[in-house]
């Protein structure tokens, strides 16, 4: 029996004629560029930022070819049947304001007349539209956590000086790690109805749907997955008519409560009370159960340092009390030269069988806050799917550690533990480094501790804070999940 519920942790179950996940921006804005050049009626861009100087191709010594800016405009000239519609977060435009020459790309994408640019601003105060979604023709999707911006370009060596990892403006930028989904079929129409909605609950405006579907697929990707069934999750805050919708909470929750033996996850944070609760009560009943979370270092950003890195603290330390064998692990990657990659990767993998892959976070904001879209793949009753999602986990591992997949899969299946394989792998140079928890000061425990920069809802943003507690899922989750003692 699937563990996906229409209507309690998923919007809808589709069929995928083809499936598969693309790491990192270098080989996903290549692919998603072939992909538009066979659009023949609309094409759907639902970001949380859109920069359209930015180079989707890049050769192997940094030259960038066509910005997107003109790729668009080339194509819309060419394609002038193309309906061509970009939304994103309006809080987001403040920045494009001081990109150099943005505001300039987007005013001349403004004067195609099959090109229309909007901003977002259909949320509460203090939330964010987070979705990452390209839909064309209703026939092939993406959703994962990739935008088309600045920063997000890199390939899956992260090499300490690869020339590509370049801004607009010319300035080098850290390595940067991502993942998204692509997928062909009934769940891309899935995906367009969803973007399309987005449209109209962001504009006012309604968009016709496309006229007939077909299989597209670009010749840049290798299909992974066919003829499976995907789960589409979201997470929508209340605002106006819309009711406030907490698909992905659900789902993660579940996902964690059904786990059997492991749990490998990439996430940019891990900040969410309800998930750390879960993850205490799996380990506390089962006795073998690991949780394994690649997070980067630090959060971006000072504000988010703040918020993030203190709440990590602050539940690692909850977990690690009941955790005595140390189950429950959170790693950070670094390059060759000891650089700290950026984990921006929403990624969750159960027990080589289930796959979840999109742009929520494990914090409150990706949990009730922000829009999120994720997809996720139950490969429960299908080997060959189930060895696809574990060589995907295999593949990740072994980028990480820098070492080849063959031997973490040959380690893997000598010891069957993935801390065990991590730690006999893990050294010098490219690798995974145990993260390392900062004892806290007064202001940032107090600021984990209230919540006060990551609450559960819109409206609890403007609740008194004094009457919220980062331990009360903690204390309520042990409850619900048996209420067993502490160990150690």
């Amino acid at each position: 029996m699937s563990v996906f519920r229409p209507g309690e942790n998923c919007w809808r179950v589709e069929r995928a004629a083809k499936a598969a996940v693309i790491i990192d921006a270098c080989d996903y804005y290549r692919t998603v560029r072939q992909a538009m050049l066979q659009a023949k009626e609309q094409i759907l861009i639902i970001g949380w930022d859109f920069d359209p100087r930015i180079a989707l191709d890049r050769d192997d010594g940094g030259e960038a070819d066509e910005t997107l800016g003109a790729f668009l405009l080339r194509l819309a000239k060419s394609k002038p049947d193309v309906d061509i519609r970009i939304l994103k977060w309006d809080f987001g435009a403040l920045k494009t304001l001081f990109r150099g020459s943005a505001m300039l790309w987007i005013a001349r994408l403004a004067l195609r007349k099959n090109i229309r640019f909007k901003l977002d601003g259909a949320h509460p105060s203090g939330c964010s539209h987070h979705q990452k979604i390209v839909v064309i023709d209703d026939s092939f999707a993406v959703c994962g956590g990739i935008d088309m911006t600045a920063d997000r370009w890199d390939r899956r060596d992260h090499a300490d000086d690869d020339p590509g990892r370049m801004r607009p403006n010319g300035k080098p930028y850290g390595p940067w790690h991502d993942a998204t989904m692509v997928v062909q079929g009934p769940v891309a129409g899935a995906l367009g109805d969803l973007a399309r909605r987005r449209w109209q609950v962001a504009t006012g405006q309604q968009l016709p749907v496309p006229g007939e579907t077909r299989p597209l697929w670009p010749d840049t990707i290798e299909s992974w997955f066919e003829d499976v069934e995907l789960a589409v999750a979201r997470t929508n805050p209340c605002y106006k008519d819309n009711e406030e919708v907490r698909e992905i909470e659900a789902l993660f929750l579940d996902l964690i409560a059904g786990a059997e033996r492991f749990i490998y996850a990439e996430s940019q944070y891990f900040a969410s009370p309800k998930i750390a609760a879960a993850v205490r009560a799996k380990i506390m009943d089962n006795d073998t159960f690991e949780f394994v979370l690649v997070n980067p270092v630090h959060a971006d950003g000072w504000l988010e340092q703040v918020a993030m890195d203190s709440t990590r603290a602050r539940l690692g330390a909850v977990i690690g009390h009941s955790d005595p064998d140390n189950r429950f692990r959170i790693y950070t990657p670094v390059t060759k030269g000891g650089t700290d990659i950026y984990v921006h990767a929403k990624i969750m993998i159960v027990d080589d069988r289930i796959l979840k892959v999109g742009s929520a976070n494990m914090n409150n904001r990706s949990l009730g806050l922000d829009t999120e879209c994720d997809l996720a793949l139950d490969a429960s009753d299908a080997s060959a799917d189930r060895k696809r999602i574990a060589a995907l986990r295999t593949s990740l591992m072994a980028e990480h550690l820098g070492v080849e997949d063959a031997e973490v899969e040959a380690t893997f299946a000598r010891n069957g533990s993935l801390v065990e394989t991590i730690e006999a792998l893990r050294g010098e140079g490219k690798t995974l480094k145990l993260l390392e928890f900062e004892k806290l000061d007064g202001t940032a425990k107090f600021i984990a501790d209230t919540e006060l920069l990551d609450p559960e809802s819109s409206e609890m943003m403007f609740e008194g804070f004094t009457d919220r507690s980062l331990w009360s899922h903690l204390k309520t989750g042990a409850r619900r999940f048996g209420g067993r003692k502490e160990r150690g």
